[in-house]
């Protein structure tokens, strides 16, 4: 089982948040304004779902299961107003979006699937500041990009895409000052390496979240 470490700025006082024998297999997490984050369990097949979204509180001491029971749970991402959670289900080509009644309760008809994707296979993603995401696809080379009801806008396709290079995308940042969407994919067997990868978006990425 993987863990989840945290350190300071300078390095120092590296602790343990989530320990191995806690038995998650951390991938992506995101935090809330009150200091918790959810994070994403990597666990899973298709036919086999146990991963799922888990919220860890502001002091660390509870992580309480959000959304259970999927496979290979990757990419998550919060909406401007920490309302709206999203998360991709890498087993089953699937985006969640899932409204919260509080931090890790899903409100009324509030939970649904925003998208079923084709192909491999839904890695991470993130939120822009007008609420748009963007889910990066492993093994095709490309950036999809949703509006804040899960309706596709746009993509970003990587340079070689269509000679087989670039394909293993797997995640992307949102600069918050300007709308400028980095990705990062490797080549594989491909012999070109890692890149980053450059591309303009609908709007700008979300500031640092501060703890209320």
């Amino acid at each position: 089982m993987a863990t989840i470490l945290a350190v300071n700025q300078d390095g120092s006082e590296l602790q343990t948040i989530i320990p191995p024998e806690a038995g998650y297999l951390p991938n992506d997490l995101v935090f809330d304004a009150e200091g918790g984050f959810y994070f994403t369990d990597f666990k899973g097949t298709a036919t086999e779902p146990t991963g799922g979204v888990h919220y860890t509180s502001p002091d660390f001491s509870t992580v309480t299961p959000v959304l259970p029971n999927l496979a290979m749970a990757n990419g998550i991402a919060l909406s401007p107003d920490g309302k709206s959670l999203w998360a991709t289900e890498f087993g089953r080509n699937l985006l969640h979006r899932i409204h919260l009644a509080d931090a890790n309760t899903i409100a009324p008809i509030g939970s649904a699937i925003a998208y079923r994707f084709v192909g491999p296979a839904p890695d991470s993603m993130r939120v822009d500041a007008d609420g748009n995401v963007y889910v990066a696809i492993y093994g095709q080379g490309r950036v999809l990009a949703f509006n804040r009801n899960g309706i596709p806008i746009g993509q970003v396709l990587l340079p070689g895409r269509d000679d087989g290079h670039n394909l293993a995308s797997t995640s992307l940042a949102i600069d918050p000052g300007r709308n400028d969407l980095y990705a990062v994919s490797n080549d594989g067997d491909g012999g070109q390496g890692a890149t980053v990868f450059h591309a303009k978006v609908f709007s700008k990425g979300l500031p640092p979240v501060r703890s209320q």
